[in-house]
């Protein structure tokens, strides 16, 4: 068991029978002993943020949150199916699980998925990703309304701002977690 105390940041526990993952923590230490400890967690299944304040004599469970090798395989728009890297175990997220990082996977990228109770529950992107421009407005000299940015259409479907010098079928390394530009491969 844990207590409220050790609820640090980044530390998992269960709470109503779901994981959470504890965002920020603050502790309040009480004149005459005891503490009111005040944190933001973040749901693991759907994806919500609470604020909640505890007591330092409650008690919680850890939430044994596992990660593994998975590598996608495809999806029917509904549906992203992954294969386990080790004991090629197939399983599905839906789409709204994803929280938009369906815009970076490609046929057999490397992922990690979190897993709860032999469920997944989550995918962790690498923070980088080489995608290839499908579509975008050619480069005009005499175009500087724009500070030398324009929009480009990944294959996944993602529109970035890149640089005036990309070109259709460039290869670009994006950043998964702030969904920018970073260089041209």
């Amino acid at each position: 068991m844990l207590n409220a105390n050790e609820l640090k940041v980044g530390k998992k526990f269960i709470m109503d029978s779901e994981p959470y993952e504890v965002v920020s923590y603050a502790q309040k230490v009480m004149w005459r002993g005891g503490s009111i400890i005040n944190i933001k967690a973040k749901n693991l299944i759907r994806w919500w943020s609470v604020s909640k304040t505890f007591s330092d004599k409650d008690n919680f469970k850890p939430a044994e949150v596992t990660t593994n090798d998975y590598e996608y395989l495809y999806s029917d728009w509904e549906n992203y199916y992954f294969m386990n890297s080790s004991n090629f175990d197939q399983v599905s997220l839906e789409k709204k699980t994803l929280d938009w990082a369906e815009m970076f996977l490609q046929d057999w990228d490397k992922v990690m998925l979190q897993e709860f109770e032999w469920q997944a529950i989550n995918v962790s992107l690498e923070p980088t990703c080489l995608l290839e421009v499908v579509d975008t407005p050619p480069w005009e000299k005499w175009d500087t309304a724009t500070w030398g940015k324009k929009p480009a259409t990944m294959n996944t479907g993602l529109v970035v701002q890149v640089p005036l010098f990309i070109n259709i079928w460039d290869k670009l390394i994006i950043d998964t977690r702030t969904k920018e530009y970073r260089s041209r491969w």
